[in-house]
């Protein structure tokens, strides 16, 4: 038997099995399979290798599959930037639990997928962003412009401000990678255009005219037949939501406002101690206006490129160090920066961080007037030259004391309003079922309001976050008190259901002669529809004329009618442009509401609009218009077809 079992072991079929384990073992190791991955991906793009697109996800193969994830923890961190963002925009009006939808999670989610898509786009094509195009880009955010110009100390401040703090050079590289992915789809979107032949027919609708004749039906006569008790009773059964009364709610309340609290003292010795932790506030960096001579190194490059490039920026590190050298004339002979060098090299000027590192450190380890290099960077050799000096600056306590003072009263405030709201919450958790005991241990009172619908009422019971909480289900069902809700920034609120009506049919005994009405006000209108459906048959068979005339209907007239025109209504101008031109001879009859009325209606004629009449400014408005909607067509093109070279897999229950 065993004799057996070793020639079973040993012969080709053994030798195939043992083949197919030594592959994954020998790519992927033994911690493979030995260890257990956690995925943490809200989605995960992949692709397949550009030398084999059609190459199957399976394994092993989709090993050789390129993956690029959107971490979860990244996911929630922008949709609770983009959360802060609108409470802050919106205000009172924020709506927390539209913003919680699925649709929206995802709409945010599948805008990161479109970013990092457009990122790995601009990667495959090569896409670079230079220095002096992140330059140009920052010098036009308004935040860091003074009187319309860029402003170096409100850069840093407003960087410096940031939670957490940002460098410059964190910051630059932010817009490099803004720049990279959204160069693509930015530049679709202005490539739209529209050709003249386009944009003369536009212009034809746009101004076309019509001369309409119309008939306006007069109300019925008031339908004062009666109404049998079946009618009602069918009536009632069909319509029953609109005889209910409303779900309502009243509320008991606990409300703390920081501006009613005690205004704290502002002494000297916490002013001067604000005052130095926040000397950075009040302080300017020192600044260097600094020129550069770029010789340009690919990182590809070869050996002898590389020190063939080290010479020559030695050479002309030397020429710069020179007695009466031209350090302005050399740059604009010699340096391979683009954006730097029609300025003799000039950079501006520059503060602490704001340049790659060795290039930082030499410029600010250097005096004024002196050239030094070649300094390496990733962008090659550097020789740099300082050309002037400008050293930072501190405003005087005295010239920042009253806005010290104010920071101060308010932070105060804010502490004493955030202890109030932390002592009454702690207090209201420890008996949810009573705001009194709280109220009454911290000189609160417990205020209530009048009985509202999901409408909102006066008061707190206008706040949209203080309905959404009053309505909800657990505040309903337990008749506990809520978690804080936030009416603004300084004022606060805790509420509590003390009575809860829910909606109810109102019996028909109580609706009775509402229904009637109904029915008399429904068979009305039918009434006045019939007629207007008999004139348009009437009209269609012998003309509108000859048909209102039979009618003894009076007969008006709207000619050169335009497009959103208000006579004789904006409705039925509406309605006038949307049935078709007359053919063969056969004028077009139809027929509209407007106003509670009926109206008969036949389009005599139609002219197209006289684009010689069309300023050249009206004409260039419509076509950027156009333009840009083209523009907007083909970059949403552009998205779509990007997404079908990978595939995209979304964790929906990390969202």
């Amino acid at each position: 038997m065993l004799q057996t079992l070793r020639d079973k072991t040993s012969g080709w079929i053994a030798t195939v099995i043992l083949g197919l384990l030594i592959i994954p073992f020998a790519f992927f190791g033994m911690e493979s399979y030995l260890s257990q991955k956690v995925d943490t991906y809200a989605a995960r793009i992949t692709q397949a290798p550009s030398w084999w697109p059609s190459a199957p996800q399976a394994w092993p193969v989709s090993y050789l599959w390129k993956t690029h994830d959107i971490e979860a923890q990244d996911y929630r961190q922008r949709l609770e930037t983009l959360r802060m963002r609108q409470r802050d925009e919106q205000g009172d009006k924020f709506d927390g639990k539209a913003f919680e939808s699925a649709e929206n999670k995802r709409q945010v989610l599948d805008d990161m997928i479109d970013e990092q898509l457009m990122r790995l786009a601009a990667e495959s094509d090569g896409i670079v962003i230079s220095d002096a195009e992140i330059r140009k880009e920052i010098e036009q955010i308004p935040d860091f412009q003074v009187d319309g110009k860029f402003d170096a100390d409100r850069y840093q401040l407003l960087l410096a401000s940031q939670n957490p703090p940002q460098s410059p050079r964190t910051f630059e590289q932010k817009v490099r990678d803004g720049l990279q992915y959204g160069l693509i789809p930015s530049r679709l979107a202005r490539s739209g255009f529209v050709t003249d032949v386009e944009l003369d027919r536009l212009m034809r609708l746009l101004g076309e005219r019509r001369d309409v004749s119309f008939v306006v039906m007069p109300p019925a006569p008031v339908d004062n037949a009666p109404v049998t008790p079946a009618q009602i009773q069918a009536w009632y059964a069909a319509h029953a939501r609109e005889y209910r009364t409303p779900e309502t709610v009243r509320l008991e309340y606990v409300e703390v406002d920081a501006s009613t609290l005690p205004v704290p003292l502002a002494d000297e010795a916490a002013l001067r101690k604000l005052y130095d932790e926040q000397a950075a506030k009040y302080s300017t960096a020192e600044q260097r206006s600094v020129s550069h001579i770029l010789v340009q190194v690919a990182a590809d490059a070869s050996d002898a490129d590389k020190k063939a490039a080290e010479a020559r920026a030695k050479k002309i590190a030397e020429q710069a160090r020179a007695p009466g050298a031209d350090f302005a004339a050399l740059a604009r002979a010699n340096s391979d920066d683009a954006g730097s060098k029609a300025a003799g090299g000039s950079l501006g000027w520059l503060t602490k961080g704001g340049m790659p590192g060795p290039f930082d450190e030499a410029a600010f380890a250097m005096r004024a007037g002196e050239v030094r290099g070649p300094v390496k960077t990733d962008f090659g050799w550097h020789v740099i030259k300082v050309d002037e000096l400008r050293g930072g600056t501190r405003q005087p306590f005295e010239a920042v004391r009253a806005q010290l003072e104010q920071e101060l009263v308010e932070g105060g405030r804010e502490r004493a309003f955030n202890e109030l709201s932390g002592k009454l919450v702690d207090a209201i958790y420890k008996n949810p079922n009573s705001l009194e005991p709280a109220a009454k241990s911290l000189g609160l009172a417990v205020q209530t309001t009048p009985a509202f619908s999901r409408n909102g009422g006066p008061g707190i019971a206008g706040d949209a976050k203080v309905l959404r909480a009053a309505f909800s289900e657990t505040l309903l069902r337990d008749g506990t008190a809520s978690d804080p809700i936030e009416l603004s920034p300084t004022r606060t609120v805790l509420i509590r259901v003390i009575e809860h009506k829910p909606e109810a049919a109102l019996p028909l005994s109580q609706v009775g002669n509402a229904v009637v009405m109904a029915i008399r006000a429904d068979r009305q209108r039918k009434a006045a529809e019939a007629a207007a459906d008999a004139l348009v048959k009437a009209a269609k068979a012998s003309g509108l004329p000859a048909a209102a005339t039979a009618a003894t209907l009076p007969l008006g007239e709207a000619n050169d009618v335009r497009r959103g025109s208000p006579v004789p209504s904006r409705e039925a101008v509406d309605a006038f442009f949307r049935v078709p031109r007359p053919q063969d001879n056969l004028i077009p009859v139809g027929k509209t509401e407007a106003d509670g009325q009926f109206i008969v209606f036949a389009i005599r004629a139609v002219r197209d609009g006289d684009i010689g009449q069309v300023t050249a400014a009206e004409r260039d408005q419509v076509r950027q218009q156009l333009s840009q909607a083209s523009g907007l067509q083909a970059q949403k093109a552009f998205v779509r077809a990007t997404r079908a070279k990978y595939q995209i897999k979304v964790a929906e229950d990390r969202l």
